[in-house]
């Protein structure tokens, strides 16, 4: 298993484009992905596949872009690449031919793996209730790992972005159970949360606003229509951080994503980012106006440092 992401530094690239495929492409062009994925490398996409909704409702992300984010990683010519992820409401092929993927996967020829079942490995957990879980062995795969979901509001999480969607993919539902709280994972799920993060690194953080999910998330709440507004970098600390604001949170509203910057695993404070495409307050203007049809910009007079003073 892999220790560390691909790489260090903490970029962060916001774009909106006049569709979601092409703020994805702008929103990766701004990132050092050269340097990231090589020939030899084994390509793991998780993509957050909750539940069987349309993405129009914002609960998972939509097949099309899916099938973008595929063809930009083969140009870079990796050796293989799989889609994998694991449901947390129901059967993971069953959300899979609701939703249309089984044929973006056919037509691109990549691998799928369900990560709710097996083959596994054991990995341990610094997390009191779960001190170690089976996960899928394609975890001893992986060379680059691409989270790869919609921005949501969560009723326990607070939000989920592209740390949530790695976490709670990756431990199978066919030992957790189904929606994965049989063994404890809920009791503590931002500890748990911040266990994982420890043992997985994200290479790739891609945050989809195209669709967001306010209220009863993960997949009762109301969708956003943002219109191509995407959120991507190296760092998913930060990423997740950057998306937090557009809901209104600040790093300490979320417990996990705190304790993962308190941690040291990922960057949590704007000034030590390294920040590319639309200024965070203007994307924070984009959200806060297709959500509340009103302008609420944390960062509007400077951004904010990381508990809430101007500069």
């Amino acid at each position: 298993m892999r220790n560390n992401r691909k790489i260090k530094d903490c970029i962060v690239s916001i774009s909106q484009s006049e569709s979601e495929k092409n703020s994805l492409k702008d929103a990766l062009d701004m990132l050092p992905i050269e340097d990231m994925i090589k020939n030899d490398d084994t390509v793991v996409i998780t993509p957050n596949w909750v539940k069987s909704k349309q993405p129009s409702t914002g609960t998972v992300i939509g097949p099309n872009t899916l099938k973008s984010l595929i063809q930009y990683v083969k140009t870079y010519n990796p050796s293989k690449i799989y889609i994998a992820t694991g449901s947390g409401g129901e059967e993971t092929l069953d959300v899979m031919k609701f939703v249309g993927y089984d044929k973006v996967i056919k037509d691109e020829n990549v691998e799928f793996v369900d990560l709710n079942y097996g083959p596994y490995t054991t990995i341990d957990l610094d997390h009191d209730i779960i001190p170690n879980t089976k996960i899928n062995k394609l975890i001893d795969e992986v060379d680059v790992l691409i989270s790869f979901t919609q921005l949501k509001q969560h009723e326990e999480a607070t939000m989920s972005a592209s740390i949530k969607n790695i976490m709670l993919s990756w431990p199978p539902a066919g030992v957790h159970g189904f929606p994965k709280k049989k063994l404890g994972i809920h009791e503590d799920l931002h500890g748990f949360i911040v266990a994982m993060s420890k043992k997985i690194p994200i290479d790739l953080s891609i945050i989809s606003l195209d669709k967001t999910m306010i209220g009863n998330g993960p997949s009762e709440g109301k969708a956003v229509d943002t219109d191509g507004l995407i959120i991507a970098g190296t760092d998913p600390v930060a990423c997740d951080t950057v998306a937090a604001r557009m809901l209104g949170f600040l790093p300490q509203a979320v417990n996990y994503l705190y304790r993962l910057y308190l941690d040291k695993v990922g960057e949590a404070k704007p000034e030590n980012m390294i920040l590319k495409g639309i200024p965070i307050a203007k994307a924070e203007k984009i959200f806060s106006k297709a959500a509340y049809n009103k302008e609420i910009v944390i960062d509007k007079n400077g951004i904010k440092n990381i508990h809430g003073n101007q500069k």
